[in-house]
């Protein structure tokens, strides 16, 4: 037998684990089953195949329920995950104060393997947090993506543009953009990129990423799963719930015209459109900075405790 780690986690039983692992499952299913039905079917989704494509999570680990830092799980069932990655034998505490062998994170081997990624996203997520959010881009991120683009440059080219080409390419000449995000403007047109009144680069991200944006706010939950198996599934499901929501704006706010699939647009390019969607990122970014803090918990107590 392993010698037990040096770690004293909260010992979970049995029906309580299990009951929060069932939780889990059944709320990631609400995204799961569909998408895996469409998969079989060979069925594209405009909006939400962006969850399962543009960031790398599996949807079979993402089914994965983890109680994350500080938590082990008792019982034979329990002892199934130890041919799991970073999970090991731990000593742990009942809530009653029973010291008992669980099975839980290998925090010494997370750490061994990912101190380095760990501390760059607490990093990330702490300036994030440190700065005011702005909510003057109005999405047009999306519309720069499309902005004369050259042969072969149309991203989703099988979507209609609500307002055609020269449609779209009058929304951003009419318009400052300004964003912030190095993975939204890495997909602009070159013809967008100069008038982007920002540079971003992965090297600046820190000091650029701020938490009205959107992208940033979808991020939350590629941070989440990055993080995965010390980040408790309540916290990962929180995030990709989030992330959804988020990916339902950013689309119903880009040139697209989504009304066959069920998505109204909102027209950014008029003052009630403007609007609705500074309503909807100041919305976003609340229940970003909530579940941004919950993060920087879960790295400082790996990098500290």
């Amino acid at each position: 037998m392993p010698p037990l780690l040096d770690t004293r986690p909260t010992a979970l039983a049995v029906d309580d684990w299990r009951a929060r692992e069932a939780a889990y499952q059944r709320r990631m299913d609400t995204w799961l089953e569909p998408h895996r039905q469409r998969r079989r079917d060979g069925v594209t989704h405009p909006v939400l195949d962006f969850l399962f494509t543009y960031y790398s999570e599996s949807p079979g680990r993402l089914r994965r329920w983890h109680p994350g830092l500080g938590t082990a799980l008792t019982g034979a069932a329990a002892r199934g995950r130890l041919d799991w990655p970073m999970y090991a034998e731990v000593a742990a505490t009942t809530p009653d104060g029973e010291a008992v062998r669980a099975v839980g994170l290998d925090r010494p081997a997370f750490l061994a393997r990912r101190r380095d990624a760990a501390a760059w996203i607490e990093g990330l997520l702490a300036a994030t947090a440190g700065r005011p959010a702005q909510f003057g881009c109005f999405g047009l991120h999306e519309w720069a993506m499309l902005y004369r683009p050259g042969p072969g440059g149309v991203r989703h080219e099988q979507l209609p543009l609500r307002l055609g080409q020269d449609g779209t390419d009058a929304v951003v000449e009419r318009h400052r953009v300004q964003c912030s995000h190095i993975d939204a403007f890495r997909f602009f047109t070159p013809a967008a990129r100069p008038r982007n009144t920002l540079t971003p680069t992965r090297e600046a991200q820190p000091q650029l990423e701020q938490p009205g944006c959107l992208h940033a706010t979808m991020d939350l939950y590629k941070w989440a799963y990055k993080l995965s198996p010390a980040v408790p599934g309540e916290l990962l499901a929180d995030c990709f719930t989030l992330a959804s929501d988020v990916r339902e704006m950013d689309m119903r706010a880009s040139p697209y015209d989504l009304s066959a699939a069920g998505y109204e647009p909102v027209a950014i390019e008029t003052p009630a459109g403007k609007a609705q969607y500074v309503a909807a990122q100041r919305g976003f970014a609340t229940r970003g900075n909530e579940l941004r803090q919950r993060l920087l918990t879960v790295c400082r107590d790996l990098l500290d405790g």
